[in-house]
Formats: C-alpha cells, structure tokens, sequence
C-alpha cells in the first residue's frame, strides 16, 4: 500500500511539474514574442491622405476597442472573445458563425462611437476601420492623439486608401503577429482564401459587367454614391467581374447621368438589419416603378440587387459573403 501511495504521489508531482514547466514555456514564448513592432498608418485629423507609422505593441492587447462590427467579428474568429473590452458600430447583418460569441459583448451602441465613449472601457489597443479614426463626434480619436495617450492603436489595412479585398489578408497576418495567435490567423486566412477560390471559379466563364451603386435611404430619392475613393469597394466586385462604372468619376453623379450611362446592372444597400431603416427590397421596388427610370436595361431586365451596407462598405472578410450571395441572386 505504501509503495502505491509513494507511486502515486510521484506520479502526481511529476505530472504538476510537467504542466508547471510547458505554463512556464509558454509565459517565456509570449514575453519573447513582445515588444513587437509592426508598421501600420496615420493621419491628420479632418485629412484623407494616409501615410505609414510604426506602433509597438509591449504585450498581448488585453481590453480591445473594435469600433465596428466587423472588426470584432474578426478578432472572435481569431478566438479573442475574452480580449475584447466594447464594440461601437453595431449595426449590420451578423456573421452567424460567431453571432454568439458576439452577444456577449459589450455593445456601445449601434452607431459610430465617440472617442469619450471608446475610452469608456479603458482600452489597451484601439482597432478597426480607418475612417473613424478622427476627433469628431463620431470617431474614437486620431491614430496620433490615442498614441500620444499611450494607447496602441492597429488600422485595418483594408479599409484605407489604395486598398484590395487581398488587404484583408495583410490585416489577418498582422493581427495573429499583434495577439500572438499567428496559427488561428493562417487557418483563418486559409479559409477565407478557399472561399474566394470558390467564388472565382463560379463566375470565370461570365462576362463582366458594369454597375452602379445607389445609396438610398428614402425610396423616392435617386441617389448615385460614384465611391471613387472607395478602393477596397471598386476592387472586390472585380472578384465577380463587375465594374463600377463611375470609379473614375470624383464629385456627385446626377439621375441624368445615371440614365444615360445606363449600367447593366444596379446594387442598392440594404439597411433592414437596422430597426426602423428600409429595406434593399422597398428600394428595389421603388425603382422598378419609377417612371424616369424605365428606358434603363437594368430596370428592363430586373437586375437589381439589395447588399447589405457592412457587407458593401465594412471592408472586412464579411463582403466575401455578400458576394457569394450577390452572385447566387444573378443566376437564378
């Protein structure tokens, strides 16, 4: 009996040490990992023009401040649910693979935050979509006052001037370096790049077309938003051969200018996922019933499609799944 005893107690010890030394490998690997430099962007506040930065990160970002949706979705697909401290900017259909884990979040609203309302949680890193990095009401601070407060900041790559949907890929890399979950990022970005492949593959044999978007808010008001400026937007409808037929186009685009284009195809958003907003299909009808619209081959040939604004201007994974379902619409 004693020999049993004696067994499993050194058993036990040898088991506590052995959990004890790969805890201790682990804490040494991490504290290794850091500071870690990454170049990443800054701009003035009230500017357009992007240009890059260097921000060091000292240790793993505990309290994250996502300022929108799909920049915390990202983050759960990386497993840091427990990393993130509050989400501005809550709007827009879920990602339903981790609508779960989001709900547990805490949610600051479901419009763009202000910078007193992201530093409300007492973030260690402000993160996401670049164009709400200013000091107005509705930004969370500029890169350079967040810093200057000695808070880190990432913006997402994608969603700044001159980006592609390949940005996305950048983002997930750097996020698995500035977390340290470098394999969760590689599986991520395999996955998404599988999808893409997929998607590619489906529409190779079809012919591209032009389009415009309109981003109608009240059904009766023709509104045409040209997105010159919107890179990642122009480049990802190249992913299913389709051309904004106004990218080129700075300033405003008239309802005469619309018709006498005349794009194969319309987009318009959809704003459904917003309670009290119209939905793609109201504006859609609308549309197809306005008289000054009719000699247009997209109302003749019914092709226009509701998208959801994240997935049209979240600049994140997610469009990858408007566009699968865009694409599906199209050939029914």
């Amino acid at each position: 009996m004693k020999k049993l005893t004696l067994l499993a107690l050194t058993t036990a010890t040898f088991l506590l040490a052995a959990c004890g030394n790969t805890q201790s490998k682990q804490e040494t690997k991490s504290e290794a990992h850091y500071p870690l430099t990454i170049e990443n962007v800054t701009k003035a506040e009230g500017g357009s023009k992007w240009t890059k930065k260097e921000e060091t990160y000292q240790s793993k970002p505990k309290k994250v401040l996502a300022n929108t949706r799909p920049a915390a979705e990202l983050l759960l697909h990386l497993g840091l649910k427990d990393n993130i401290a509050g989400v501005g900017a809550t709007f827009g259909v879920a990602d339903e693979s981790v609508a779960k884990e989001f709900k547990e979040l805490k949610d600051l609203g479901n419009s763009y935050i202000s910078k007193e309302t992201a530093l409300s949680v007492d973030p260690d890193l402000v993160y996401g979509r670049g164009g709400l990095f200013d000091n107005q009401d509705w930004g969370v601070g500029t890169v350079d006052s967040l810093n200057e407060m000695g808070i880190p900041t990432y913006v997402l790559e994608s969603s700044i001037t001159g980006a592609t949907f390949d940005s996305i890929y950048s983002d997930i890399e750097n996020l698995g370096k500035i977390f340290n979950v470098e394999d969760k990022a590689k599986s991520f970005s395999k996955e998404i790049k599988a999808r893409q492949t997929k998607l590619e593959a489906k529409v190779k044999d079809k012919k591209t077309q032009t389009f415009a978007y309109l981003h109608m808010s009240d059904p009766s008001q023709v509104v045409v938003y040209a997105a010159h400026d919107e890179a990642f937007f122009n480049d990802m409808f190249k992913m299913v051969k389709m051309d904004n037929v106004f990218k080129d186009q700075k300033g405003d685009v008239s309802e005469e200018t619309l018709i006498q284009t005349d794009p194969d195809v319309l987009i318009v958003g959809d704003w459904s996922s917003i309670p009290g907003s119209i939905s793609g299909q109201e504006v859609i009808d609308a549309l197809l019933k306005n008289p000054k619209l009719q000699s247009m081959k997209a109302i003749k040939n019914k092709q226009i499609y509701a998208v959801d604004y994240n997935y049209l201007f979240g600049y994140g994974y997610q469009s990858l799944t408007g566009l699968e379902q865009l694409v599906d619409q199209m050939q029914k």
